[in-house]
């Protein structure tokens, strides 16, 4: 039931080392002290050994989670008053609070000069389900095949909080019957009110800056734009690297729409 908010659990997790805190530039924080006032912070949980089977990956790695400070807070102050009322039944209601994010390492980062890395958004359609409207489920298997078969190893960033860019699972659905009425994934979300692209890529930055520091990464990815975002975050050397996965006729509509607004894919990519 929701141990890690438990404060013996959290304390107990502290003096293990298994619970830190880091500011955006990937830096240590003291975990038992409130981050400064509007400074953002993220908490992250691990490593945790997970052994992985996906599609044709199988692999052992290290699993970290991350949070907001400021969203855990709220978290921890609604446990500390569910407890108080004796609501412990309605625990469940506090995981919607949180967008947790997960970083997968595979190696050792101290041994790393330039390392293969995938910032992924999530995708429950398509990492899960199995759906051919995107290629976000073979983009995510090819990563990790790519990142666990690399010498050195190198990491993966699932970011929890991105789905539909940013808009969310149930917008995301609305854009889908857009879609099937004849208007492109963007053309969906303008008509909905919604930004083009909203995804947030600070707490990616951090992630990246605490297990990569200013080593060079090359990161797979065929969107520019998300290499701005990080930049402008301070991760200023990047190499993209083309990631062209799970093409088929259901979603070449949808790619020819991503390669007009911007996204690095040829002719020969889409087919």
């Amino acid at each position: 039931m929701f141990t890690y908010l438990d404060p013996n659990v959290r304390r107990k997790l502290i003096a293990q080392g298994k619970l830190q805190r880091i500011d955006l530039r990937g830096r240590q924080l003291d975990p038992n002290a409130a981050p400064p006032e509007g400074e953002p912070a993220l908490n992250l949980l691990g490593p945790i050994p997970l052994p992985i089977h996906l599609g044709q990956v199988n692999a052992e790695v290290q699993w970290y989670a991350s949070v907001r400070s400021t969203e855990l807070n709220k978290v921890e102050e609604l446990a500390g008053s569910l407890r108080t009322q004796g609501g412990g039944r309605l625990f469940s209601l506090l995981a919607s609070s949180m967008a947790v994010n997960s970083v997968l390492i595979a190696g050792d980062p101290a041994t790393w000069s330039n390392p293969l890395v995938r910032v992924h958004s999530s995708c429950l359609t398509g990492d899960v389900f199995g759906s051919e409207r995107c290629e976000c489920g073979p983009q995510l298997e090819g990563a990790l095949a790519r990142i666990v078969a690399e010498p050195g190893g190198g990491l993966l960033v699932y970011m929890a909080g991105h789905e539909g860019r940013g808009i969310g699972l149930w917008a995301k659905a609305a854009t889908y019957l857009l879609q099937d009425a004849g208007e492109n994934t963007y053309q969906a979300n303008r008509s909905l009110g919604l930004p083009d692209d909203s995804r947030d890529f600070t707490d990616a930055a951090a992630l990246l800056h605490r297990f990569v520091g200013d080593k060079p990464i090359r990161l797979l990815t065929n969107n520019p734009k998300k290499v701005e975002d990080l930049a402008q975050m301070g991760l200023t050397h990047i190499t993209p690297v083309k990631h062209v996965l799970g093409v088929g006729a259901r979603n070449r509509r949808y790619l020819n729409a991503k390669r007009d607004w911007g996204h690095l894919l040829d002719e020969d990519d889409i087919g």
